[in-house]
């Protein structure tokens, strides 16, 4: 039954050559962290949109890029075929003999145990290739020059932290040796985790698209650190959910330090300390929140009612003495 069920996914996947053309030239690269098993694709294209068509990533399954004259099929075929139990290997071997414009695809596979399968069409606008390396791989077409793969593939081995920062440095290394012949305008990153929970929303690592931007990759990143910045106010969060003071405030000024001046941040750094005793210490980020934006003080009344700041006589004292700094 599996070997037939696996039979009637390939044959779907069957379209005639010119079904679906998009034209992605691009480069990009999937991979597989091995400390944290997770999952990634990033890529960057001269096409708005990019990560719309050409990035797919499943929890405990696999990522996949589908790029050239892209067939979006590839990657949910991909992943599901690579759910069912096949290899990367065997999955990109099992849908490429069913599409008929093989030749112009560009196509990679990473696995959930890391194995990794690459394909480039022989009629993939040059400059066109890829490399396969241990738990990724880097692909491009339509690239200035053949410099591309190789810098790829030396910046993702060199780089070191998160999966997303070394898929960074990819992207940077293929733009800074010439990049795509027609330049830049969108990017895209999506990672998942290692092994699925059940929510997907639980195991989307880390999602972003820069649809359309003069410099996308520059912007991917600083939306990687914006992330990196909310992750730390989400470690905040849950210490303050844990009674642990301390951690919550180290963690909201490690987003602090990556997002300077930013009110948000601010913002509920200072509802936490007010909230724990430590208005006096507050009170100096109220005053300057307040006074870059009045809506804050009035977000400031709106805190009792889903009890984030109590809803008792001593609650709404805390809040007219926080809205008394309002200048």
């Amino acid at each position: 039954m599996r070997r037939i069920a696996l039979c009637l996914l390939v044959a779907s996947f069957t379209l005639p050559a010119r079904a679906v053309e998009r034209p992605l030239h691009t480069y990009s690269i999937v991979a597989r962290d091995a400390a944290t098993g997770e999952l990634g694709v990033a890529v960057q294209s001269h096409w708005f949109s990019v990560g719309s068509i050409v990035t797919w990533a499943e929890a405990g399954v696999g990522a996949i890029a589908t790029q050239s004259f892209v067939n979006p099929a590839y990657g949910p075929r991909g992943l599901a075929l690579m759910k069912s139990g096949l290899s990367a290997n065997d999955a990109l071997a099992a849908l490429l003999p069913v599409d008929e414009g093989r030749e112009v695809r560009q196509v990679a596979f990473v696995d959930a145990a890391g194995r990794v399968a690459a394909h480039t069409g022989a009629r993939c606008i040059e400059a066109a290739g890829h490399h396969v390396g241990e738990g990724y791989s880097v692909q491009a077409n339509m690239m200035l020059n053949d410099r591309v793969v190789p810098a790829m593939a030396a910046a993702f081995e060199g780089a070191t932290g998160a999966l997303a920062e070394r898929m960074l440095a990819a992207l940077a290394a293929a733009q800074a040796v010439g990049g795509d012949i027609r330049g830049q305008q969108s990017a895209a990153m999506l990672i998942v985790k290692g092994e699925a929970t059940g929510q997907a929303w639980a195991d989307r690592v880390l999602e972003l698209r820069i649809e359309d931007h003069p410099s996308p990759i520059a912007e991917l990143g600083r939306l990687l650190t914006v992330h990196r910045a909310y992750e730390h106010m989400n470690a905040g969060d849950l210490a303050v959910e844990h009674g642990d003071l301390e951690l919550a405030m180290a963690e909201y000024g490690r987003a602090a330090e990556l997002l300077p001046g930013n009110l948000e941040v601010e913002y509920w750094a200072a509802v936490t300390l007010a909230t724990s005793g430590r208005l006096e210490a507050a009170m100096p980020t109220f005053r300057k929140i307040f006074a870059a934006d009045a809506n804050w003080v009035e977000l400031t009344k709106r805190l009792v009612k889903p009890g984030i700041i109590p809803d008792t006589p001593e609650g709404r004292a805390l809040v007219e003495q926080v809205v008394s700094a309002t200048p």
